[in-house]
């Protein structure tokens, strides 16, 4: 049984990679209503490289940084009432490590360039354990290897695989004791490839343009025999976040790798935003039956300053006010 967005709470010896091509249930796209520069829902940049439209490339919302900023300190503190730690892995915008396939005349400004590190030094002075997913990537940009693919949103295997590590390694710093057997993390099955558009080509170009555009090759991991074992293994670390999180791209299996302990995972595509998810997790009978040591909550930097309330950005199903989450966020946790 594989585990997906219909079966979030399964243990990570359910993971099986998402193979569908549904590119639609891939993306993590927000609507057109959410591109902050006013413009198109993509970016087409120079030699066929695509951008996400959702990400303002000149305009910090500061006011929105600070208020998300509290709201997590203030799920790290409820966690840690009940002896959960909360780990947030914060994913940089695709735009910065590519800015030299930006269009001309859309350069990102010396504000959005920061943007990266001053949401990550708000979370680090709330108290919240992270880590610089930026360098991390940078590091891998350095060594010639892609991070992102040039005509989708996602990133790339090898940019799940070292963020996972870096993500295990703050991980057991939170929980040096992690719950469960030696032996039970997943293992890591062979890379292969496929020859495929990418969703920013697939959904929002025309016939033409996506064929002028044209295919690019993804890396994915196979299953191994091995992951149809201890199904039934309980998880010590949990990731909730959007499609980047999803199996396909290889992060959850690198991460219970690397902790040698099964991890579990809930992720939804569209424009639902991650306080939802977290609820959706927290008031889970998966979470009220077996709640982990570590929460490990995957967000995203363009859309950081976005708070629970962000009309027009998420659905109306996962909006509310910011009071209305923190009750949600106690009651869950008080159950």
């Amino acid at each position: 049984m594989h585990l997906s967005r219909d079966n979030p709470l399964r243990p990570a010896r359910r993971i099986r990679s998402w193979l569908g091509h549904s590119l639609a249930g891939a993306a993590l796209a927000w609507s057109a209503v959410a591109c902050a520069d006013g413009s198109s829902i993509i970016i087409e940049g120079k030699d066929n490289w695509l951008f996400p439209g959702w990400g303002s490339l000149t305009h910090v919302d500061s006011a929105g940084i600070d208020a998300s900023a509290a709201l997590v300190a203030e799920a790290r503190s409820a966690l840690l009432a009940r002896d959960i730690r909360l780990v947030v892995v914060l994913v940089p915008d695709k735009a910065r490590f590519y800015q030299d396939k930006l269009p001309d005349g859309k350069p990102m400004s010396t504000e959005v360039a920061a943007r990266y590190q001053t949401v990550l030094g708000k979370l680090r002075q709330a108290g919240v354990a992270t880590f610089d997913d930026e360098a991390v990537l940078l590091k891998l940009r350095k060594e010639g290897r892609d991070v992102y693919y040039r005509t989708d949103q996602h990133w790339t295997q090898a940019a799940a695989d070292a963020t996972a590590q870096a993500t295990a390694g703050i991980v057991m710093q939170q929980a040096p004791q992690l719950k469960g057997q030696p032996g039970s993390g997943m293992a890591l099955g062979a890379l292969s490839n496929e020859r495929r558009y990418g969703d920013l080509a697939e959904l929002f170009l025309t016939p033409e343009r996506k064929k002028a555009v044209g295919r690019e090759t993804f890396t994915i991991r196979k299953a191994t025999d091995s992951q149809a074992l201890l199904d039934d293994a309980a998880a010590p670390v949990h990731v909730t976040g959007h499609s980047m999180v999803q199996p396909y791209f290889g992060y959850p299996q690198t991460l219970s790798n690397s902790l040698d302990r099964p991890v579990s995972v809930n992720w939804k595509p569209g424009n639902v935003g991650p306080w939802i998810m977290l609820l959706e997790y927290l008031e889970s009978p998966g979470f009220r039956q077996q709640p982990p040591q570590v929460l490990v909550w995957q967000l995203f930097e363009p859309a950081f300053s976005q708070g629970p309330d962000a009309r027009g950005l998420w659905d109306n199903a996962s909006l509310m006010s910011a009071d209305t989450w923190r009750k949600r966020l106690k009651a869950a946790l008080e159950r």
